[in-house]
């Protein structure tokens, strides 16, 4: 398992592991992971988000890319990009 990736600086978000096609890949929570660029990079709750779905989340980087996860939201939440 030498080859996961993680997300740099989001350890403190890190929920667990996961199957992507076969393969494990580290597991995120995406609203700790908001939190984390609010409390190291100072940003805005919606310039979290938008980092986050752009930088981040976005970004495919291979077959160990991590996962984001959207704890207890519905669909049309993370859709309709619904804030806490």
């Amino acid at each position: 398992m030498r080859d996961l990736l993680k997300a740099d600086g989001f350890d403190d978000a890190i929920i667990g592991m996961c199957q992507v096609h076969g393969e494990h890949v580290y597991a995120y929570d995406y609203e700790k992971c908001i939190e984390v660029l609010q409390r190291d990079q100072g940003f805005s709750y919606s310039d979290s988000v938008e980092y986050m779905d752009f930088n981040v989340a976005g970004a495919y980087v291979g077959r160990h890319t991590p996962v984001f996860v959207h704890i207890g939201e519905t669909e049309e939440d993370v859709i309709d990009g619904a804030t806490p």
